[in-house]
């Protein structure tokens, strides 16, 4: 069965959005986003989400957390680190569009492997946890909904979306952070489009109940936002089996 590739947001466009984009580019793009994820609230976002997620998982536990979009595979590093201190061991594997992305998660420790998260190449129920960390702004409005779906099909435990908050203070505060952070020119135009691209809770919240999904929304610091959920058909916390 064909399936169909998820479709792009119509607000804008960002150099990340093209598979043909010039790889030397797209690594410098990416190592930024990592320092941004580390110093405006990315990563503090993943691991709220995670803190929710793993709530009433026995120490001890080994589980396996799937990243759709893992970029250069900062975020589930940050979540194994996470979890480590709550004596929970996370097995992190990242999906990623981009080869160049891929590479450089390979290199920083994360099996990855190249797809599409509209069709990753795994059965349902395959993984204990998902996350997706800035890829839904990127996604027109639909394939979001559908993306969201194939998380709830995949996670046995748990699904963590991160994403950015658009608000009208986010712009400047984006522009004086990444200056300070001596952005490249590329970076900082894709980041004020991305911010134009996030969503408000309300929003998301919309589409997470246009998937079917019960899930918890809730705002973060940095222009961020977090919704959490339970997948249909999960796992139980407790009932996790100690691998």
């Amino acid at each position: 069965m064909t399936v169909e590739p998820l479709s792009l947001s119509p607000v804008g466009t960002e150099m990340l959005d093209d598979p043909a984009a010039d790889p030397g580019a797209v690594a410098e793009s990416l190592r930024n986003i990592t320092r941004s994820n580390r110093w405006f609230g990315g990563a503090a976002a993943v691991r709220h989400g995670l803190r929710r997620v793993l709530a009433g998982v026995p120490a001890g536990t080994e589980l396996t957390l799937l990243d759709l979009g893992t970029g250069a595979g900062d975020l589930p590093l940050a979540a194994v680190r996470h979890a480590t201190r709550a004596g929970i061991r996370l097995r992190p594997i990242g999906l990623e569009r981009s080869r160049v992305a891929a590479a450089l998660a390979r290199a920083s420790g994360v099996t990855c492997a190249v797809a599409c998260a509209g069709a990753p190449p795994l059965r349902e129920k395959s993984v204990d946890l998902v996350l997706v960390s800035q890829l839904i702004h990127h996604l027109a409005p639909g394939s979001a909904v559908r993306l969201f779906r194939t998380c709830d099909r995949l996670a046995r435990v748990g699904v963590v979306i991160a994403d950015l908050r658009r608000g009208a203070l986010a712009p400047l505060a984006f522009r004086v952070g990444a200056r300070a952070l001596g952005f490249d020119p590329v970076t900082l135009a894709d980041g004020l489009t991305s911010i134009r691209r996030g969503y408000t809770a309300g929003e998301l919240r919309s589409l997470l109940e246009a998937a079917g999904i019960a899930g918890w929304v809730g705002r973060r610091p940095g222009y961020r936002l977090v919704a959490t959920w339970r997948p249909h058909g999960s796992t139980p916390p407790a009932a996790v089996e100690r691998r």
